[in-house]
């Protein structure tokens, strides 16, 4: 049985605007029931272990799909999600692939979190398919590969500059995933605000929002 690791947020203030921020619930939930339904044994990880947040937005009436509707449902997945693995805890080694949902919590966590760039790079050089989708391609920013930043010269996507502006943050959000992923070397690549959109260069498979989860998901499976 291949085995993926999730790496959710553990960040749940969104900036200093007193509301609440996460992990986004159908970046989530549509990339784990398709590999688990495949028989892809998902183990899930935050920097602090425990309860990730969940972004309260993502459960909105406008942002229910077939897969965050099975989520809420899903007693057993819930018991899971409690009890995430703390993430200085988990070895590249022991799995096949890693996972990052996105929400606007990672830009805080997760952007600069050593054990997360270890872990990337470590998947990454042993040629071990790294994904993200949305926000979570922010996890790219410190990795490097011999030194040089792993997303110069790759395609890769990520939540795009006029999304951000949409749901107005672009003045509340510690980086912009589009200007990080150029500024890094990366050949960033968009389609229009929220329609699916996936980028695959080598082992690196990037989405660029919610739209875009369960596509990712699907990229990584085949290369499992």
């Amino acid at each position: 049985m291949k085995k993926v690791v999730f790496v959710l947020t553990s960040h749940e203030e969104l900036g200093n605007t007193g509301e609440k921020t996460g992990f986004w619930i159908e970046e989530f939930a549509a990339p784990y029931y398709l590999l688990k339904d495949k028989g892809v044994e998902v183990v899930l990880a935050s920097p602090k272990g425990g309860q990730p947040p969940i972004d309260p937005k993502s459960n909105e009436p406008d942002f229910q799909t077939p897969a965050t509707l099975r989520f809420n449902k899903d007693e057993e997945l819930q018991a899971v999600l409690a009890n995430t693995t703390k993430l200085s805890d988990i070895s590249e080694a022991d799995y096949d692939a890693i996972f990052y949902p996105g929400g606007h919590g990672p830009l805080w966590d997760l952007a600069e979190n050593k054990d997360s760039v270890a872990l990337i790079e470590a998947f990454y050089a042993n040629s071990k398919p790294v994904g993200a989708v949305c926000h979570a391609p922010i996890v790219l920013k410190d990795a490097k590969v011999n030194g040089v930043p792993l997303v110069k010269g790759k395609k890769v996507t990520g939540f795009s500059n006029t999304e951000e502006d949409a749901v107005q943050l672009t003045s509340i959000v510690p980086f912009l995933v589009e200007d990080e992923l150029k500024s890094n070397g990366g050949i960033y690549s968009k389609a229009g605000d929220w329609q699916e959109y996936v980028i695959e260069d080598g082992h690196l498979i990037t989405g660029q929002n919610p739209a875009s989860s369960e596509l990712v998901a699907e990229k990584l499976l085949a290369k499992l």
